[in-house]
């Protein structure tokens, strides 16, 4: 299984562990706000990492690719917009060959959108974080 990663809250600057896996989301410890949630899967725990409550954002990427490194300060910046509400999981493609292969990732950066670990949306290629809000927002407006 993967490290849990660390994440900084927003309110208050304290370091807190995130785990890969978890049944609630994560919360600061010191004043419990909820924290961004940004984690690395692998093969191994890429199903324990999708089956979040609410709705996950996988991010099939590879380091080599221009447009996955352009994509990737986006997606840091909607787990902060969306802390609480949303699940950002990293796959490296390269790392992770069975799980690029499973969802069809022909292409890269291939963002898939998931709700109880099921794909409910598909976006191919960097788009600019306006476009990938409106995304997550029909995501979350879909599941309640």
């Amino acid at each position: 299984m993967a490290n849990p990663s660390i994440a900084v809250c927003p309110s208050c600057g304290a370091k807190n562990r995130v785990p890969v896996s978890a049944s609630g989301r994560p919360r600061c410890a010191k004043c419990q706000a909820d924290l961004p949630w940004l984690v690395s899967a692998d093969d191994a725990d890429f199903h324990q990492a999708v089956a979040a409550p609410g709705v996950v954002l996988v991010d099939l990427w590879a380091p080599w690719c221009g447009p996955c490194r352009m994509v990737a300060p986006v997606l840091e910046s909607l787990a902060k917009r969306y802390a609480g509400k949303l699940k950002v999981v990293k796959v490296n493609v390269d790392d992770c060959p069975a799980t690029a292969a499973r969802y069809d990732a022909r292409s890269i950066p291939t963002l898939l959108v998931m709700r109880g670990g099921a794909v409910v949306d598909r976006v191919v290629g960097a788009q600019p974080e306006p476009a990938l809000a409106r995304t997550i927002d029909a995501a979350l407006a879909a599941a309640t």
